[in-house]
């Protein structure tokens, strides 16, 4: 354990403040395609039974109108959260008819490009704006990549911690900035550590052969329908998915608030001209909002943003500059297959704790140098992870997985602790149940999900078929819990009022809407 770490948690616990811990808030959004029961993606407007994608707070949809995306409000409670989550899909399950949800981050069986049907939000300029900004990511990175699904763990530090801790610390900065400093400094730990959530819970390591597209042979064969990493632990978060190559010049610094933002700003303002090639608006048509490197700030794939809730019509820059850090969303998570939700308490309280754990650990400013090596064991636990030769580099070393992960458990277990006295349940057994398997990659869920496929001779689409009915029977089975029913109730019929109330009011010309929203001159 570090010295300044250790000396961080007896001040902090000498001080009562490791007491305040516990009652952070946290959140899951978790997306999930729509499929037909022989497994292809639905081509089925959204339910209206689930209420309006626009404006609903529990049930939306990301790239696709076939990719749901469920999200909780923030909870004080990891059981709470999971819960909520649970009910959001018994109660989607109740308005799918027939259709079912797919259980794994790598998609289903997928013809072309144009199976994928782009999500439609309404006839308002807000809406068009959303499917527009989904028409360019097709453009510039594909439609194959958008339909990949995930989970985000969204967390904020109680509110009373933070002066407790500023008055700990002693330093000058007002409080505010101190938080939004310290948030920045738990992005960059887990800037560095992020290979370790890859290892850990990466469920991904296989994937329909018809995701490669055609592309050379960069997999190996499973079966004839199925390509994998040997060793790989998390496709979605490798250079098949997420680290796209596209963006692999972006350098979005989070040494600072203001660095974040401006390099994000400028990001959204930077002509790029193979972006430009494909064209903004072509015979009336938009086909992207424009021609910049990002067309808005959420086009960015990072493994955790620092976040702020937007007021209407607000930019995520405007809203980090107006008010700081509010919480984290935390992006690197596959969707399991060995939970009904996608995610289980333990992985929620061992998040908690890694979060926890990057905010009080120290974090000096990421060199560009540094960022070169984080993305080379990023990647390199992705694809290659549970390979008894992977290797890190670490402060100029190569270091195997397993030792580093076993010096991080322990930092952790010791935080854990602390929490579990504070009135904090199972968070140290959520920590410890996790150290075997960095000795043994067998237990990891990308080697569980590997060895499922070889032993029940199936291919992915199959087996995913198959999880898709038995999750969707589980939930079914199931008696929906009568407060949250009647909450998600109300909120499908109230969304679709407030859909209605935007398209009823004025609509200027979308150019002007967009001139407006990103502040430009029509």
């Amino acid at each position: 354990m570090s010295e300044p770490f250790e000396a961080r948690l007896r001040r902090l616990s000498a001080a009562g403040a490791v007491q305040l811990l516990p009652g952070g808030r946290r959140g899951v959004e978790k997306e999930s395609l729509r499929i037909t029961p022989r497994g292809f993606i639905a081509h089925t407007p959204h339910p209206r039974g689930l209420g309006s994608a626009l404006t609903s707070q529990y049930i939306t949809t990301d790239f696709s109108e076939a990719l749901l995306e469920f999200v909780t409000p923030p909870l004080e409670d990891n059981e709470a959260a999971l819960h909520f989550l649970h009910e959001i899909h018994r109660f989607t399950y109740h308005n799918l008819g027939e259709e079912l949800l797919w259980p794994l981050s790598m998609p289903c069986r997928i013809r072309d490009e144009e199976d994928i049907p782009l999500a439609e939000y309404g006839s308002s300029n807000v809406a068009r704006m959303k499917t527009t900004y989904r028409r360019g990511l097709g453009y510039r990175y594909g439609r194959f990549m958008q339909a990949i699904s995930g989970i985000h763990f969204n967390y904020s530090v109680p509110p009373e911690f933070w002066p407790a801790w500023h008055a700990l610390e002693g330093v000058e900065v007002d409080l505010l900035d101190f938080q939004s400093a310290a948030y920045l400094g738990l992005v960059r730990n887990v800037r560095r550590l992020d290979w370790l959530l890859l290892y850990l819970f990466g469920a991904s390591p296989a994937v329909c052969r018809c995701f490669l597209q055609g592309r050379g042979p960069e997999l190996d064969e499973l079966d004839p329908g199925t390509v994998h990493g040997p060793w790989a632990t998390s496709l979605r978060m490798s250079d098949l998915g997420y680290q796209n190559r596209n963006q692999a010049d972006l350098r979005i610094s989070a040494n600072s608030l203001d660095e974040y933002v401006n390099d994000l700003v400028g990001a959204t303002s930077r002509l790029r001209p193979e972006f430009a090639a494909i064209g903004v608006c072509v015979d009336g048509d938009y086909r992207q909002l424009n021609a910049n490197a990002l067309q808005i700030e959420n086009e960015y794939y990072s493994t955790i943003r620092p976040k702020r809730v937007a007021r209407s019509g607000e930019r995520p820059t405007d809203a980090l500059r107006r008010g700081g850090v509010e919480y984290v969303e935390l992006r690197a998570l596959d969707v399991s297959p060995f939970e009904p939700g996608g995610i289980g308490v333990g992985q929620m309280q061992f998040l908690e704790v890694f979060l926890l754990y990057c905010l009080l650990q120290d974090s000096p400013p990421i060199s560009l140098q540094e960022h070169e090596v984080l993305e080379r064991n990023h990647a390199e636990v992705a694809r290659n992870g549970r390979n008894p030769a992977a290797r890190l580099v670490r402060d100029g070393q190569l270091v195997t997985p397993a030792s580093w992960g076993d010096e991080v458990i322990d930092c952790m277990l010791a935080l854990a602790g602390l929490l579990d006295e504070a009135g904090g349940d199972g968070f140290a057994m959520a920590v410890r149940a996790q150290r075997p398997l960095l000795s043994d990659p067998a237990l990891t869920p990308s080697a569980r999900l590997t060895d499922e496929l070889l032993t029940r001779r199936a291919e992915l689409a199959d087996f995913g078929l198959a999880l898709a009915a038995a999750t969707r029977d589980h939930f079914l089975a199931g008696e929906a819990d009568p407060v949250t029913l009647r909450l998600l109730e109300e909120e499908s019929r109230r969304s679709l009022e407030r859909q209605a109330l935007i398209e009823a009011g004025p609509q200027p010309p979308f150019e002007q809407y967009l001139a407006d929203y990103f502040g430009q001159p029509a």
